[in-house]
């Protein structure tokens, strides 16, 4: 298989760290320091997780000259979805389309969800059973954010980011995946109401229960851990090592777990592509965009051994090496 199309979207407002710091007791030069962010984008007030998908999804297709009416299935990972409880949106987005054939369905593994997502659209693929699958990751994460809250307010940002998969007769593609999750960390980064176990409510209102909520110390731990830990696993399922990485692009949430990571795993700087100091965290759609971005530059060449390591809330984590098309 290949991926024969990918795509960003960015909403147009940038929020660079001295207007957070209007907000919270914070500075430029902290935010910096502890997470390597300058900026990120927040979605305009008529901007919604399905409009952001939309926008990166219609580069993708164009980019691989697929029409909306021959896609298979769409899925769309994200935890910021347009409605709380149902629709999914990415029934929302495959009207928007104007996919009529197209199976569609939201998957949440958060920061995890695109690896996931990509895991299981390969699959369909693989088997032969679609031919056109559209993958996108996509996130208005502004909008769960609490404002007086420096611990996250500080770190994420708004955005999508899509790739088209389909099969060829060329090598490359999918090699490997490692897909993981360890529920008993769930409260180290979630938030709290808006679900079957605290509907919401005047109270839960007041409580500001509807926003992020993050034990910061315990996920710098268990992303610093995950990261490596799932690359390796990854590599060795495809007989495969560190020295064999091309490019490696990791989920962006914190330029101090990228760097801890690199070093861990021995892998050359120059062969990591990191844009989080203008994105800041953008969960689902970070890896996505980051890719788009690493092909932009001329990174990712052909043939290149591409691994895409994501981790989040869950707690969850996935690690894909994909052999780029030539």
């Amino acid at each position: 298989m290949r991926i024969s199309g990918w795509g960003k979207y960015l909403p147009a407002r940038v929020m660079p760290n001295s207007e957070v710091a209007e907000l919270v007791d914070t500075s430029d030069e902290w935010i910096r320091a502890r997470t390597g962010i300058r900026e990120r984008r927040i979605a305009a007030p008529e901007e919604t997780t399905c409009s952001l998908a939309v926008n990166a999804a219609r580069a993708a297709l164009d980019k691989a000259q697929v029409a909306p009416e021959d896609l298979d299935l769409v899925l769309v990972a994200t935890c910021t979805p347009d409605y709380a409880n149902m629709p999914a949106t990415a029934s929302l987005v495959q009207h928007a389309l104007g996919a009529p054939r197209a199976a569609a369905v939201d998957m949440n593994a958060v920061c995890s969800g695109f690896i996931y997502a990509l895991a299981t659209g390969s699959q369909f693929v693989a088997t032969g059973a679609y031919k056109n699958v559209l993958v996108i990751g996509a996130e208005v994460f502004t909008r769960i954010l609490d404002w007086q809250d420096r611990s996250t307010c500080v770190l994420f940002g708004d955005g999508a980011g899509a790739v088209v998969l389909q099969p060829t007769n060329q090598p490359g593609g999918l090699i490997s995946f490692v897909l993981g999750s360890d529920g008993a960390g769930a409260c180290s980064l979630y938030v709290p109401a808006g679900g079957s176990r605290q509907p919401a409510s005047a109270d839960s209102v007041a409580d500001r229960a509807h926003y992020v909520k993050m034990l910061g110390r315990d996920v710098f731990r268990f992303a610093t851990r995950v990261l490596p830990d799932s690359v390796v696993e990854a590599l060795a399922a495809a007989s495969m090592t560190t020295d064999d990485i091309d490019v490696l692009i990791p989920h962006q949430a914190n330029t101090r777990i990228i760097d801890h990571a690199v070093k861990r795993l021995h892998v050359d700087a120059s062969l990591v592509f990191s844009n989080v100091e203008r994105y800041g965290n953008t969960s689902a759609a970070s890896i996505p965009v980051a890719l788009c971005e690493a092909i932009e530059c001329g990174m990712v060449r052909p043939g290149a051994t591409v691994v895409l390591s994501g981790f989040g809330a869950g707690l969850s984590w996935g690690t894909v090496v994909w052999k780029w098309h030539a």
